[in-house]
């Protein structure tokens, strides 16, 4: 078992339900510190962490938009102040742990948040912080995951991070099908040609065009996110070209 950290430098992707806990909808404060004190592990290991966090617990209006008669570009903005609302209470779990963080934020609420400003996240990085980066890419008509994946490249992350509540990416909806099997490695071009639910094809694109591997995991587990910085054998990775 790897005692030191395989990856310097991430960004954890992390979705809104992973703060709502056993709840419908919202945040549950155990759910939080129990993901907060996950992260701290990883911290200690000196590794430098990112965060991308989405907002589907507080607000669902990007994917039902159009049921709803909602505009989607209206539907996005109210999705990206959701995602402020979590990265502030995950910050607050953090810091009650002892970790400084950092919240950036991608669209201007200068009393709430830094702005998202490459060099100066890449510093705190630098001085041992929890970077959280809440509002997307600040753009409607793009995903938390597509945001995930540009910031993972601009500072220079050597992987992206993707927690989910599975582990790993299946050939079906391992609920609903009980054949299902799961993938240990899939290439970029297997994910985008089998529409594979990993993330959205932008995200998926812009992590293939700058090489950027993916590891797809259950963080809901007890002790993932340090398996996954450590190199161990867990979920699926997205990279390169052949599916296993």
């Amino acid at each position: 078992m790897p005692s030191k950290p395989k990856y310097q430098r991430v960004v954890l992707k992390l979705s809104g339900e992973a703060l709502q806990g056993p709840h419908a909808y919202g945040i549950d404060p155990a759910a939080t510190v129990n993901l907060a004190k996950e992260i701290r592990e990883v911290h200690r290991l000196g590794v430098g962490i990112a965060i991308v966090v989405g907002g589907g617990n507080i607000y669902r209006g990007i994917a039902k938009s159009s049921s709803d008669g909602i505009d989607r570009a209206t539907a996005d903005y109210m999705g990206m102040l959701a995602t402020v609302i979590n990265g502030l209470a995950l910050q607050d779990a953090l810091e009650k742990l002892g970790v400084q963080t950092r919240v950036q934020t991608a669209i201007d609420i200068h009393k709430i948040a830094e702005p998202y400003i490459r060099r100066r996240a890449i510093r705190h990085l630098e001085k041992k912080r929890v970077v959280i980066l809440v509002g997307g890419t600040g753009n409607p008509y793009f995903t938390t995951d597509t945001a995930a994946a540009l910031r993972a490249t601009e500072i220079d992350a050597q992987v992206l991070l993707k927690g989910t509540k599975v582990d790993g990416v299946y050939t079906a909806d391992p609920h609903r099908h009980k054949r299902a099997k799961r993938f240990t490695r899939l290439g970029f071009l297997d994910v985008l040609q089998r529409r594979l639910e990993v993330m959205d094809a932008t995200a998926i694109s812009l992590c293939m065009a700058n090489n950027l591997p993916i590891l797809v995991f259950n963080v809901l587990k007890a002790g993932n996110i340090r398996r996954a910085v450590l190199g161990e054998t867990i979920g699926t990775v997205v990279g390169g070209r052949n599916a296993t």
